[in-house]
């Protein structure tokens, strides 16, 4: 493996601080899992995201798609259908976490292959 050559210390803290703060934001066991399925599929329904992220209660998940919203990474769409239906969708600003969900996908299909021996 390469050696990574190492910025100043002022670099290094003001790179380690960004990524705690978004961290803070995408923090937990749900908020990336939600964000893919939202991402990969455009829009979303609350039970659709549901049936995507396994394990999640239906409490966790309205409260892990508030502070979503909260953030500015999705915005909930109501639409006048009887019965309503509401849609969760990334707002542009939410859009930008796409490359970062792209490569935790490309990184988790080769970590399964080097865990299952087919690499």
């Amino acid at each position: 493996m390469a050696e990574i050559e190492c910025s100043d210390n002022e670099t290094n803290r003001k790179q380690i601080m960004a990524v705690h703060d978004a961290m803070d934001v995408l923090n937990g066991k749900w908020k990336i899992s939600i964000i893919s399925s939202v991402c990969y599929y455009n829009k979303r329904r609350f039970s659709d995201i549901l049936n995507d992220v396994k394990g999640i209660s239906n409490k966790m998940l309205s409260k892990e798609l508030k502070e979503l919203e909260m953030n500015q990474l999705v915005k909930r769409i109501v639409k006048d259908t009887q019965p309503v239906t509401v849609q969760y969708q990334l707002t542009e600003y939410g859009l930008t976490l796409k490359k970062i969900i792209d490569t935790l996908a490309d990184w988790g299909i080769e970590h399964r292959k080097v865990i299952v021996g087919k690499k």
